[in-house]
This record gives structure tokens, sequence and C-alpha cells, in this order.
């Protein structure tokens, strides 16, 4: 007589988890949660719009790169992810050069500059994408000008947004620091993605 044997459980494999971004600095922050991911470079032309104001570029780019990755990543989760420093209402993007590192934190010694970090996560499964912008508002003291030639000599900070490498010598020129995610103003907001993650099905402790 035969008999249908039980029905096996059918193992749902994880999607992979992509890394849209080269950045050193954010690849550390996510190996943090201890997920296996990968990283790919997006390719995306960072040049901000016409008149667009620096959150709005900020949550653009971070779609972008995570889409861009995502177009040839079928089953997978991509984080994208951007910031965009603000001062008076104008965007401060990575110097890439001395003299400009050196115009930007002239300007920014004695006042309050934004940081704008956006996350973005899509399911190429599903084509779910959630988008937050998490701001950090930070209060640089009025450092000298042979503080700031000294900190650039030292930490070439020219691949930061507005020079300011806030894991390394660049939480020597802060005051104060104002936000709800630490790990948001060094580029990745943790606390974010791990509630995005947890969306689609990823717990971060298990």
């Amino acid at each position: 007589m035969f008999r249908a044997a039980p029905e096996a459980a059918i193992a749902v494999s994880a999607p992979r988890v992509i890394l849209a971004s080269t950045s050193p600095y954010r690849r550390a922050l996510l190996e943090r949660l201890r997920i296996p991911f990968e990283v790919q470079a997006p390719g995306v032309d960072e040049t901000a719009l016409p008149d667009e104001a620096p959150g709005s570029l900020a949550l653009r780019l971070a779609e972008a790169k995570a889409r861009a990755v995502g177009a040839c990543a079928p089953a997978s989760l991509v984080i994208g992810s951007d910031q965009v420093a603000e001062l008076d209402g104008q965007c401060l993007g990575k110097p890439g050069g001395h003299v400009e590192a050196v115009a930007q934190l002239k300007a920014m010694r004695g006042r309050d500059v934004v940081f704008h970090t956006a996350l973005a996560l899509l399911n190429t499964a599903s084509g779910r994408i959630q988008l937050a912008s998490v701001p950090t508002t930070v209060r640089f003291r009025a450092y000298g000008d042979e503080e700031i030639e000294r900190y650039l000599a030292l930490e070439q900070p020219y691949d930061c947004a507005g020079s300011a490498k806030i894991e390394g010598l660049g939480i020597a020129l802060v005051e104060r620091v104002t936000n709800d995610d630490p790990s948001a103003l060094i580029g990745l907001p943790l606390i974010r993605l791990a509630t995005m993650l947890a969306g689609e099905g990823i717990s971060i402790i298990r």
C-alpha cells in the first residue's frame, strides 16, 4: 500500500542584502548589524537639480542608488543612502580638495549645520521601497584657521560631506550634536534601517 510522504518543510531562503555604496564608512556601519551583505557601486550622478533642497537631494539620491543596483538584482533587498550637509539652506557636498575644504570649514565654524542622511530600502521582488530621512544638527566650535589646516593635514576628509569626518578627528571641531540616531551622522541610520529590515522579515537579533 502506497503512503504519501509527509509534506516536507519548504525552506525559504532569505533575500540577498546589497549595500548600494562603496563608502567604507557605510560598510563598517552595516557590519555592526551582523547580517550577510554584498556591496555594489551604484554609479549615480550626484549633481543637484536646479533649486533642489538639500534634504530632497539626499532622498532622491538614496532612492536612485537603490534602484540603480536593484535593476540587476532580483529577489534582493537593496540599501541606498546619501548624506547632504546644509548651511543657510545651501548644500555642502564633498569638498574634493583642500581649497574647497578650507572654505567649507571656515563657513561652518560657530554655526549650526544640518546633515540630512537619507535611507532607501528597495525590495526588488515586490517593488516596495521604504524611504526615510534622519537629520542631524551639528554645532561647530569657533575653531581657528590653524586648527583647520592641522585637521585637514591629519585627516584629509575630502570625501566627507562638509569636510566633517565625525568618526575621526572631525569630532574635535564639534560643540554639540542633536539627532535621533548617532549612526546617521556617520552615513547610515542603523536604527531606522533595522526597523525597515524588520518590515521585510529580517530580524537583526535572532
